[in-house]
Formats: structure tokens, C-alpha cells, sequence
């Protein structure tokens, strides 16, 4: 029988997503990057089409298949990926989300680049992992002269293709196996050297992720020690190279992009840097990959908080829109609180990893970036979930893309170094690194003076840690530690340039020792602004 729909949201496209997000805004403007404005409103329209949203939902429908022969029994190793997939990673390519920073290295360049990256990965997060790969790779192929590969990630053309003479290239990385994990020292995968710092690799990755990329980053076990190689799909040739894709990950999440396990028989790479310093070499990649995990758990945030206040403006019970309702208006103004400070710690490290980077600023960004990857890549599974909640049954729908940012989440926490991993990650760098600390130190003090609840909060994470460094044995308070760091980070950056209700409530939820202080969200103390901080939702 015929009925007419009232009460539901219209649908959330055709808009500006860079517009929207005043917190992103602010950032890149602050950050030197407000000659990217023009650009990102552009990528921000594209990315907020009807359209562009059609294809991320169809990428994670139709999920990649492989093809591990031909139908005449040739191996052929390939993964099939649907065309939306193609348009999605084609637009962010042409955009520079890739390696944009690199082409216009100037001031805010990479600022630029991570709103560009943020963006897309705000409406689809799978295509990112090889976008995120590729800008990863460039330090290290700066750093030992791969001028052809580096041409090569500069281009803004996407090709999905594997063939030889390629004008552009993707890459990607595989470092763990099946016993080692993040042991990557326990890795069994041999590289044996046939001349001309060529080799010949035979083993396995439990994970290697984007398997049709161009080239990847591998470390392998030479004559010397663990090395690191670059490893092509495609020899010179146009000869498959020996890499047999075993199967796909069926994974939680992130199911737009394809996971691998993979087996070498005889694939020929490069040694890339000495033999016995892979882990030194391809640190610079893991460093950069870190970065982007922090970008991309910001750009769900920013999804889940936009699509929770979306819906909450646009339906109404008991007589009034769910926003007005004050306890919905708290939940989303604790929501946005989180966004707005995992923004604001995204960009300064992104300016942080500019090319004008003082000796105090890439000291800075040593520690910062690991202690931002360990704290925002771990709020944003709950922060996803309480958004999905603000729907209600819809959210928990797959017609509503809370439901798949809610999968996508976790892997970023997992990713490139689960959290025991970057909590002792840390404490080494406090162990040997002195500069580090005395410049996340610095960093965090240009807010001192302005609040009290920071200023107590600076010296309580001062305090701890220094306690932690007198322990013998201080891998059990690593995460107290970590946590305190970001949580001073934030306080202090939101203390400095966000608006005052946004810093007035961060420091009253996450830095007062109220025992519900950004634990369960939208458990306000009295006196937030709480309609100031959602409007900016």
C-alpha cells in the first residue's frame, strides 16, 4: 500500500566535505597550507558527490577476487578489483594523495597532502592502504637513489594494469610472517645474490597488503642479515616475477582493498640500502605508514561524528529533532571534542614531516607520531560505535555507512604496529633519545599558563615519566605513559588554537580525572557548551 516516508534524513551527498569540516579548515590554514584551499574544496565536492559515495559502497560489495590462473592454466596471479574501486584510487592518484607532498615540497605541503588523503578516506578507507604505501616509499627511494621508481610514484596517472614500461607505479610493503609477526627479525624469507646488487627472494609473507601494486618494499634474510629489497611485479621483460598470491584475507574490515599471503620462488629484487640493516632501512617507510594510520582513524571520526549529526538535525521525536534533545546534543559535541582533537594532532605532525623541518621539529615528530598512532588509532573503534549508535537500527544497517566505518576502524590500531608494539616503540625512544622528549616537551609547553587542568596534566605526564624512566622494569606502565603524552599533546594544541568551548570541554572530560571523562561519550560535566561544540559537527 502506498505511504509517503516522513521523519527520516535526506541522504548526506552533494556536499563540499572540505567546507563542512571546520576543523579541518582551521588546521590547514593554521599550518601553512592555505594555498591548498582552492584544491581541496574541489576534492572535498568531488568526494561528497552522489556518485563518489555510490562507488565506495559498491567497492566494499564487490570485493576483490583472485585469479590465481588463467583459464588455459597459465599462473597468472592476479586480483581482480571492481571498476568503482579503479575510480576511486584514479581520483585520489590524480589528486596527489599519494605523493603530492613530494612534487610541491614547500611549507604546508604535507598538510595539504593529508587533508587531500583524509578526505578520501573519510568516504572510502580501502584504497588508501596503497595510496598510504606509496607516499610511504618515497623517503627510502630518496634515500638510495631510485630516481626511475621515484619518477614513476610522482605521476598523477593511474594504471591498474601489470605490464612493463608503465609510466607510474603503486607500491606496497610486506614484512611479516607466519612465526615472526612483529618479530620481523624472526622473518625466514631468503635472498640470495645473483650480481649487481640483484638477488633472488624464496619464502613467505602472512600479509602483504595490495598485492597488484607495481612494486613493494620487502625485508629478507641475505648472506649479511635481514635486508631490505624492492621487489617488482613485473620484470624489465614484461615477465611475471616470482610472487604466488596464496590466498586473500578474509578481513574485519576494510574490504575494498585486497590483503594477501604470498609465497616467493625465485623473485628477483634489489638490494635496497646495505645487507643486514633492513629493519634501519625500511623504517623511514614504517614511520611515514604510521602517519597516514593516524590520518586515516582521523578521517572515520570525522565520517561517523558528520553522519551522527547529519542524522540528528534531520529527524525528530518527542516533539523535537534529536539535536535539540539535550542529551543527544552532548553525545555529539563529545564526539566532534574527539574529531577536533585527533585533527588537530593529525596536521601538526603533518607540517612537522615538511621539508623545512627544523632539527627540534623532526625530533618532535619522532615521538609525537608514534604516541599520536598508539592513542587516536585506538579512540576511534568506540567512537565509531557511539556514532553508529546515534542512528539507532539504521546505523547498525549496511544501507548506512556507519556500519562499515565501524569494521574499518580497528585495522588502523593494528596496523604498522599494534599498541604493545607502539607503547615500547616509545620507551625505547625515551631510552635513546633525549631530543625527542625534551621537543615533544617544548611542544606541549607553549600552552602553559593558559588553563589549569593542562598545566596539572603536563606535570602529572612529567612526573610519570620520569617514574617510568628510574623503573628497571617499565614495560608494564608503557601504555599510562603513551596515553598521558597524547592526552598532553591534545590539551595543549586545542588549548592554543581551537575555539574556547572545544578546549574548555576537552580539558574538563579528558584531563580533570573525572572517571567518565571521554570514556563513555556524552557524559558532559555541567557548564560545556555543548551546542557550540556540536554545531561545528
Amino acid at each position: 500500500m502506498p505511504h509517503d516516508v516522513v521523519n527520516q534524513p535526506p541522504p548526506r551527498v552533494d556536499l563540499d566535505e572540505y567546507a563542512t569540516n571546520a576543523a579541518l579548515v582551521e588546521g590547514v590554514e593554521r599550518h601553512d597550507a592555505a594555498w591548498a584551499h582552492h584544491r581541496l574544496h574541489l576534492t572535498g565536492q568531488r568526494v561528497g558527490a552522489a556518485s563518489f559515495q555510490r562507488d565506495a559502497e559498491r567497492a566494499n560489495r564487490h570485493e576483490p577476487v583472485l585469479h590465481t590462473h588463467d583459464r588455459y592454466g597459465h599462473r597468472v596471479d592476479e586480483v581482480e578489483y571492481d571498476d568503482a574501486y579503479h575510480r576511486i584510487i584514479g581520483a585520489a592518484v590524480a589528486d596527489g594523495a599519494h605523493t603530492g607532498a613530494y612534487v610541491e615540497p614547500m611549507p604546508g605541503a604535507n598538510v595539504a597532502r593529508a587533508a587531500t588523503f583524509m578526505l578520501y578516506a573519510q568516504i572510502e578507507p580501502g584504497h588508501a592502504c596503497p595510496v598510504s604505501m606509496t607516499h610511504a616509499v618515497v623517503p627510502v627511494l630518496q634515500q638510495h637513489d631510485e630516481s626511475e621508481w621515484l619518477r614513476r610514484t610522482f605521476s598523477t596517472t593511474y594504471d591498474p594494469e601489470l605490464r612493463a614500461g608503465k609510466h607510474s607505479a603503486l607500491f606496497g610493503m610486506a614484512m611479516t610472517e607466519k612465526q615472526g609477526g612483529s618479530d620481523v627479525r624472526a622473518n625466514t624469507t631468503t635472498a640470495t645474490p645473483i650480481g649487481d646488487d640483484r638477488y633472488v627472494l624464496n619464502g613467505h609473507k602472512w600479509f602483504c597488503s595490495a598485492p597488484m601494486s607495481d612494486a613493494f618494499l620487502v625485508l629478507a634474510q641475505a648472506p649479511g642479515g635481514l635486508s631490505c629489497f624492492l621487489l617488482p611485479r613485473v620484470l624489465d621483460d614484461g615477465a611475471r616475477n616470482g610472487i604466488r598470491i596464496q590466498r586473500l584475507k578474509d578481513k574485519l574490515g576494510n574490504r575494498a582493498n585486497a590483503s594477501s599471503e604470498v609465497e616467493y620462488e625465485d623473485a628477483v629484487a634489489t638490494l635496497v640500502g646495505e645487507e643486514g640493516r633492513g629493519v634501519r632501512t625500511i623504517i623511514d617507510m614504517v614511520a611515514r605508514t604510521r602517519l597516514d594510520c593516524v590520518l586515516g582513524s582521523t578521517a572515520g571520526m570525522r565520517q561517523a561524528t558528520a553522519e551522527a549529526a547529519w542524522h540528528a538535525r534531520h529527524r525528530a521525536a518527542f516533539g523535537r529533532t534529536l539535536i535539540d534533545q539535550p542529551a543527544m546534543t552532548t553525545v555529539l559535541a563529545d564526539l566532534q571534542l574527539e574529531t577536533e582533537a585527533a585533527t588537530a594532532t593529525a596536521l601538526r605532525l603533518a607540517r612537522a614531516h615538511d621539508d623545512d623541518a627544523t632539527g627540534e621539529e623532526i625530533a618532535f615528530r619522532r615521538l609525537a607520531t608514534a604516541v599520536a598512532k598508539y592513542w587516536i588509532c585506538k579512540r576511534g573503534p568506540g567512537h565509531a560505535y557511539e556514532a553508529l549508535e546515534c542512528l539507532g537500527g539504521n546505523g547498525y544497517t549496511e544501507a548506512f555507512p556507519l556500519a562499515k566505518r565501524y569494521r574499518e576502524q580497528p585495522v588502523m590500531a593494528v596496523w604498522e604496529g599494534s599498541g604493545n608494539v607502539i607503547a615500547l616503540d616509545v620507551l625505547r625512544a625515551l631510552g635513546r633519545d633525549g631530543d625527542s622528549l625534551a621537543a615533544f616537551d617544548a611542544e606541549v609547553a607553549r600552552a602553559a599558563g593558559v588553563d589549569r587542568r593542562l598545566d596539572d596534566w603536563i606535570a602529572h605526564t612529567r612526573r610519570l615519566a620520569g617514574d617510568v624512566a628510574s623503573d628497571p622494569q617499565p614495560d608494564a606502565a608503557a601504555r599510562r605513559l603513551v596515553g598521558a603524552l597524547a592526552l598532553a599533546l591534545q590539551g595543549s594544541l586545542l588549548v592554543r588554537h581551537a575555539p574556547h568551548a572545544v578546549a574548555d570541554a576537552f580539558c574538563a572530560t579528558r584531563l580533570s580525572g573525572d572517571p567518565f571523562g571521554g570514556a563513555l561519550y556524552g557524559a558532559l560535566p555541567p557548564g560545556v557548551d555543548a551546542a557550540a561544540i556540536a554545531a561545528r559537527a
